[in-house]
């Protein structure tokens, strides 16, 4: 996935909204609300009380709060108030002590894909 061009623009979710559809966003995204569908964004950014109830597809996630589905993200920060149920591919990869994730991790190739055989070493980063 190539590196997403920045407007300096970002849409924000708020606790009290909850959205049911898919969200394609070019932007950065900030999710404190619900959102029932997939989401597609340059950035994604979701607060503790953020819940996401699809996949998300984004150059960078930084997940704070529930994701039940697929994460896919070239930098992806998993901090310590995430419940993730669901598998990640990345190609970056940080997880603060005390996150919980349900699914398994895989290394992005070179074409933005979950390498089967991995054969290069994945870079993980546990953070404290």
């Amino acid at each position: 996935m190539a590196k997403p061009q920045s407007s300096g623009s970002f849409s924000v979710i708020g606790s009290d909204v909850t959205i049911t559809g898919d969200i394609d966003a070019s932007t950065e995204l900030h999710i404190d609300g619900t959102v029932e569908g997939d989401i597609s964004c340059a950035a994604l950014i979701q607060g503790d009380t953020g819940v996401i109830n699809g996949a998300v597809k984004a150059h960078s996630a930084r997940l704070a709060g529930r994701i039940e589905g697929a994460v896919d993200a070239s930098e992806l920060v998993i901090l310590k108030s995430a419940t993730i149920e669901g598998d990640a591919r990345y190609d970056t990869l940080t997880i603060e002590q005390g996150a919980s994730v349900a699914g398994r991790f895989a290394p992005r190739d070179a074409t933005g894909q979950a390498s089967e055989d991995l054969p290069r070493e994945p870079r993980l980063t546990v953070a404290s």
